[in-house]
Order: C-alpha cells, then sequence, then structure tokens
C-alpha cells in the first residue's frame, strides 16, 4: 500500500516564495499553497511583531485548511527610524497601488528620505524574517533569521524587489540588489529562518 505524502500548507499567494521554500527543505513533502484552496479567508496582519504575525497566518490557514501550516512574516527594521518600517514595511508609504514595483519605490523614497541626515555610522538597518509552523491552534514550530546591513545614501542595483536597492551589506560591498541570485540566497534572512526550520519539521515527522 503506497503511503502518501504529508500535506503542508506554505501560507502565501507567491510562487517565488513556495519554489524557495520547498527547494530549501527538500523534504519529500506536497507543498500547497494559498491559491488551492477556494473561499479560504484573509487572515489579516495586525500585530506588532513579525512572529506575531506568522503566528496568527499559521494559526489562521492550518484552522481553516486542516493543514500543518507554514507562514512568515518580514521586514526591514532601521535602528534610526525606532525600528520603522517592521511589520508596516510593505505599506511603509501608506500608498495603495497596483503596481507592486511602484509601492516598493514610494516605500524607498520615504525611507530615504527619512535617513537624508542620518550619519553613515548610525544608519544601521536588518531584514529580519519570522516563521511559524502550525497544526491547529498548536504552534510546532518557530524560527526566525536576520541579515545585518545599512541604509544606503542611494538605490542601487536591480537584483531584488521591496528594499534590496537601499539595503548594503558592508561584508559584501554591495546592495541586496547587486548581489546574484545565488549571493543573496546565501544570506537571505529568509533562507536562513528556513534552514533552521529544516531539522526541527524533520524530527516533528520523524525522519
Amino acid at each position: 500500500m503506497l503511503s502518501m505524502k504529508r500535506q503542508i500548507l506554505v501560507a502565501t499567494m507567491n510562487a517565488g516564495k513556495m519554489a524557495e521554500l520547498s527547494a530549501m527543505l527538500d523534504m519529500d513533502l506536497e507543498f500547497k499553497g494559498l491559491r488551492e484552496f477556494e473561499g479560504i479567508t484573509e487572515i489579516v496582519e495586525d500585530g506588532e511583531t513579525f512572529a506575531e504575525n506568522a503566528r496568527k497566518k499559521a494559526v489562521g490557514y492550518s484552522r481553516q485548511t486542516g493543514l500543518w501550516t507554514i507562514a512568515d512574516d518580514s521586514g526591514l527594521v532601521v535602528d534610526a527610524l525606532d525600528g520603522a518600517p517592521g511589520v508596516m514595511s510593505a505599506r511603509f508609504s501608506g500608498a495603495k497601488c497596483e503596481d507592486r514595483r511602484q509601492l516598493d519605490h514610494r516605500n524607498m523614497l520615504k525611507v530615504l528620505r527619512l535617513m537624508e541626515s542620518v550619519p553613515e555610522e548610525e544608519r544601521t538597518a536588518r531584514f529580519k524574517c519570522c516563521l511559524c509552523l502550525a497544526n491547529g491552534e498548536e504552534i510546532l514550530a518557530e524560527t526566525e533569521g536576520t541579515v545585518e546591513g545599512v541604509i544606503a545614501m542611494a538605490a542601487r542595483g536591480s537584483n531584488g524587489f521591496g528594499y534590496d536597492p537601499i539595503f548594503y551589506v558592508p561584508g559584501l560591498g554591495k546592495t541586496v540588489a547587486e548581489l546574484s541570485t545565488e549571493e543573496k540566497n546565501e544570506i537571505s534572512h529568509r533562507g536562513s529562518a528556513i534552514r533552521k526550520l529544516k531539522p526541527l519539521l524533520a524530527a516533528l515527522l520523524g525522519e
């Protein structure tokens, strides 16, 4: 008798995120995305921290689907802005816009404008990602990943999205948007959180 692969929901509509996570976990699992569930109720991300939002999504979507669910929340944390944009990273400019690139551009411009008078040594920042795996109300595992950097004086590079063009990584001498895809995956905050999740998930599955 053939055993069924365990299905795990990845709480995203983004096919790229799903592909990244499934490739990095590289486990004998069947990953499902939110697009495969018609009529699913969107979980509002109104937590005060990335971890709260990740938990809320993982639990909320797991309850609706009955599947173990992996959810993440991530964004940019700037020390000179008291941690902003933080959980508001995707909507920092307050602009409602269907064009993702245009919204990214407005968000970046707002950060650069707020940082205009901040000296180089005080422009420290980090990208942070929190992951949560839930089974209904039960939190099975949580991980987080960060990458440290500084806010550049101007946007540079085109291989990225969000705040990548203004996030400079001193050790590499480039903004994230100037890195190759391979270099980016190596230091990625999301990649770090996924790599930490893999052994925890394997233990839960008895592998």
